[in-house]
């Protein structure tokens, strides 16, 4: 009977719990290397057998006539080691010792079965006269699965002991055999550079010794005629069948048929499955392969390319890496050109690209070839999700003068997008597409199309508006000239990203005229770009409706026809919708998950670190706002996309204001407005407009101010951009604002409030509930400003407006309603409405998780809100509970601020938020301020 680990155990204990019990014997099976010595010592410590004497018997080591000739003590546990080691003398003597076991005993007898001199008879060629009262069981030992292999590599090399694709490959080359896991565990802790967790390096690790000399000494004790067929195995290395082998080798079949069976006698070659043969633990293939000689290996490489080219699905990479080594280089190259087209074809961009970089890297690869890969690598790492190195290859093979200009014209264009699309690298991309235009032309080449069309997008910092209509012109007549549909479509996709940009009332038009029904898969590919690319521009003009139906069509459509790179940027247009129509419970996560997920591509990701970054922001966690808006140091943030840009220099204007550094924010100010007035695009005005006017109406620049509302009204027009107009609309307001201040004037506040309002009643339209709400905040502010400068001023307001403004400003940046006594009467009715407001935007930023938002819009609303009635007289006790002021401060530290940064939010001085954070740290029992949000 055949019996668990657990089983086995537990029966050997009952040999010894009953004395009456009849006496066991556990045969222990295993293929060299399964742990068969290491599971007897386990069975030795056998914890209900503490008076056995326990009796090791070495096969094969002398110390077995002492263990048969002595009288045992009872009882006893025998356990035997290496049956298969011993000759016929020391079997005949094991069986004698083992038919003669008598109750209160028991035996454990381990041995290799690939190596017994009769198969399936451990004990020898006679039979075994088994007491009748003796249990006899077996365990068979079994690999390990791949979890046991992570928790072991986990133990030898710390932590998770690589990546998931490292233990994998660990696993696969080991065949989970748990010596050679555990060799092979010891050579990567002891490799020098130090073992960094990756497959690569567990595939180039080596082979252990002691596998290395198993494997040989098997393979070398065959004789010369039959060693070719293992030879062939370690070539093919894998299992492969009979006749494969048998071809492979060149031994032909009765001979090779011969061969195969004393290999496997000799435990030289296994069957890991039925009808396959190969290597019991497939890393051994390649000590063996080592020591076949040059020659010889080199046909066995040339017979496997072969062989495998018949299989069906032919594996042509492998086939190519046959050839290669076979010293046929054509026939290499026409097989890697094979498996990457087969690779493209079925979606595996990555997979086509690895092998087309190694095999460009390659020295002495002819023009003739290169002329062919490097377009195929060109094409996959575009549609795919590579870059860095492939932007490299590509950058040494359009120096290549051997080259023809067709083709060094089409690896330019790649080039440029990649420069452009996936590394942010746009003025760098720029010039080369301008040059691969000029080159395709020449040539009349259809793709000078597509050279023209990247040229339109609008997107990158640089060129203006009128350059990317003048270059659709030029585009539009070469797709037309071209003949070509699917290049048609490509410039259509780009007529509809600029069109959409600056809201030209003909791109709605234009999206209908996408050919979503065409069956040719390159049609598809670039309507579904067409649709992500209005969805996108519908995200900055303020559609937000119309985006769902977009998006979703888009991605349908890249995802039919393999188009990832598509498909991740309409991921980066969620987020951003995500941001602005409030949703954003778990977006923190979904950004920070997008940008691992596109960690070889971190340009891709950058709507998901801006929207983190803006999340942030309002969180009060303003040290991993500036980092995530940034980009984390991944690429340059003056290389972001336009709109972009402006929106996350519009972040960063409103904390450097938040922080009383006004003269910083007017510089930033300025530099990101020249960034949009010289694109054009004024649609992408629309995040950075209301802080850019603070800034500088703060700072004193009031002309500057206005030239910037003026011009931004001026270059949106009449477009309809509903998110722009209501921007514009916040703009005028905060220019209001801060001009009422400055004069003194309570009417110009109020009027300031009820423009404000104007601009909460259009986002609450589209809708945009932060934005809403920060509208609806300075609102109220205005109006409760208006009180405090009318009581204060008299005749002349100037001096109470100017307390007023020393910590006002629009949006959140520390803005204060002098003063704490009640409005006049006549004035009651509008106060009372505008603390209405600001509780009720109080709570919505509350709703929203925009915890400083929320934090600052209530203490605004102390400053002028009656105390409430029934209270008793003194100050309230709360003896070991936060105090309200206490936790908003505490909620503060805890999120980064400093604590200037905090006497501005809650209008309170330095030293008041040093005291209010150590009574919070004394109650909650923080170590400091981060742990803060813990204990809260």
């Amino acid at each position: 009977m055949i019996a668990t680990c657990g089983s086995a155990r537990r029966s050997l204990a009952r040999a010894f719990a009953d004395p009456d019990a009849g006496p066991v014997l556990l045969y222990v099976e295993g293929a060299a290397g399964l742990g068969k010595t290491h599971l007897l010592s386990e069975l030795a410590g056998l914890p209900e057998a503490p008076d056995a004497a326990r009796l090791w018997w070495r096969c094969g080591a002398g110390d077995g006539q002492q263990v048969a000739d002595e009288p045992w003590g009872k009882p006893a546990l025998l356990l035997v080691d290496d049956v298969h080691r011993a000759d016929e003398d020391e079997l005949r003597r094991l069986r004698r010792v083992l038919e003669g076991l008598e109750p209160g005993s028991a035996a454990a007898v381990a041995y290799r079965p690939e190596e017994l001199p009769v198969p399936g008879l451990p004990l020898g060629g006679s039979a075994m006269a088994y007491p009748f009262r003796l249990t006899v069981l077996t365990h068979r030992l079994a690999p390990w699965d791949e979890e046991r292999v992570r928790r072991a590599a986990a133990d030898v090399l710390g932590e998770s002991g690589g990546t998931a694709e490292a233990v994998g490959t660990l696993h696969e080359r080991t065949g989970g055999v748990p010596r050679a896991v555990v060799d092979l565990l010891a050579l990567l802790r002891e490799q020098r550079p130090a073992f960094t967790g990756t497959a690569a390096e567990v595939a180039a690790a080596g082979v252990p010794t002691r596998l290395a000399e198993l494997v040989l000494s098997r393979t070398y004790a065959l004789s010369p005629a039959h060693r070719p067929l293992v030879w062939a195995a370690a070539v093919l290395d894998g299992p492969a069948a009979r006749d494969e082998l048998i071809a492979v080798s060149g031994l032909g079949t009765v001979p090779g048929s011969d061969a195969l069976l004393r290999a496997l006698e000799s435990a030289a070659l296994a069957e890991p499955g039925e009808g396959r043969y190969g290597f019991a633990v497939p890393l051994a293939a390649a000590a063996v392969r080592d020591t076949v000689p040059g020659p010889v290996r080199q046909d066995l490489h040339r017979r496997a390319a072969g062989v495998l080219s018949r299989r069906q699905p032919v594996a042509w990479t492998a086939v190519g890496e046959h050839h290669r080594a076979a010293g046929d280089d054509r026939r290499w190259l026409r097989a890697v050109e094979k498996a990457a087209e087969s690779a493209a074809a079925s979606g595996r961009h990555q997979e086509a690209i690895v092998l087309l970089e190694r095999t460009l890297a390659a020295p002495g690869i002819p023009p003739q070839a290169r002329a062919r890969l490097a377009p195929l690598l060109a094409r996959n790492a575009v549609t795919g999700l590579r870059s860095d190195q492939t932007v490299e290859v590509l950058a040494q093979i359009v120096q290549d003068g051997d080259l023809p200009p067709a083709v060094r014209g089409e690896l330019r264009l790649d080039l440029g997008l990649m420069l452009s699309n996936q590394m942010g690298r746009f003025a760098d991309g720029w010039r080369v597409l301008e040059i691969a235009a000029a080159e395709l032309r020449e040539v009349r080449s259809v793709l000078a199309a597509r050279a023209m069309a990247a040229l339109v997008t609008p997107y990158w910092p640089g060129a203006s508006l009128d350059v990317h209509r003048g270059w659709l012109i030029k585009a539009v007549a070469a797709a037309d000239d071209s003949g070509d549909e699917a290049m048609r479509t490509a410039v259509l996709a780009n007529q509809v990203g600029l069109a959409m940009s600056w809201a030209d009332p003909e791109a709605w038009d234009l999206v209908e005229r996408l050919p979503v029904q065409s069956t040719d898969p390159a049609c598809v590919r670039q309507a579904a770009r067409g649709l992500c690319n209005a969805a996108d521009s519908a995200v900055w003009l303020g559609f937000y409706r119309r985006v769902d139906g977009l998006l979703a069509e888009g991605r349908e459509l890249a995802a039919r026809s393999g188009a990832p790179y598509t498909e991740h940027s309409a991921s980066g247009t969620r987020l951003l919708q995500e941001w602005w129509t409030g949703q954003w419970l778990g977006l923190a996560r979904r950004c920070e998950e997008f940008i691992a997920d596109t960690a070889d591509m971190p340009f891709l990701a950058s709507d998901a670190y801006v929207v983190r970054g803006l999340l942030a922001v309002a969180q009060g966690d303003w040290g991993e706002a500036r980092s995530w808006l940034s980009q984390r140091g991944t690429f340059g943030t003056e290389n972001l996309p336009v709109p972009l840009g402006a929106t996350a220099a519009g972040a960063v204007i409103r904390l450097t204001l938040a922080r009383q550094e006004v003269a910083d924010a007017a510089e930033q100010a300025r530099a990101a407005w020249t960034v949009v007035a010289e694109k054009g695009v004024w649609p992408w005005a629309a995040e950075l407009a209301p802080w850019a006017v603070e800034a500088l109406a703060r700072a004193g620049d009031t002309t500057g101010a206005q030239a910037m509302v003026r011009d931004f009204a001026q270059g949106l027009g009449a477009a309809d951009a509903p998110a722009a107009r209501a921007a514009l609309v916040w703009s005028r307001a905060v220019l209001a604002e801060n001009e009422a201040l400055a004069q003194g004037k309570p009417s110009g506040l109020l009027a300031a409030a009820e423009a404000y309002r104007k601009a909460a009643a259009a986002y609450a339209e589209l809708p945009r509930p932060y934005s809403q709400a920060l509208t609806t905040e300075c609102a109220g502010r205005c109006v409760l400003a208006a009180d405090a400068v009318g009581e204060a001023g008299g005749a002349d307001g100037t001096q109470a407006a100017e307390g007023a403004a020393d910590g006002a400003g629009a949006h959140g940046s520390g803005a204060s309603a002098a003063g704490g006594s009640a409005a006049p009467a006549g004035d009651r009715a509008s106060t009372a409405s505008a603390i209405a407001e600001l509780e009720s935007c109080a709570q919505h930023f509350t709703d929203l998780g925009a915890v400083w938002d929320a934090t600052r819009a209530r203490a605004l609303l102390r400053t002028r809100q009656p105390a409430k009635k029934g209270r008793p007289p003194g100050r309230p006790s709360h003896s070991d509970q936060l105090s309200p002021r206490e936790a908003e401060v505490a909620q503060l530290a805890s999120s980064g601020l400093t604590n200037r940064e905090i006497a501005a939010t809650l209008h309170l001085s330095p030293r008041t938020v040093e005291q209010h954070i150590a009574g919070a740290m004394r109650k909650t029992g923080a170590l400091s301020r981060r742990d803060l949000v813990h204990r809260l």
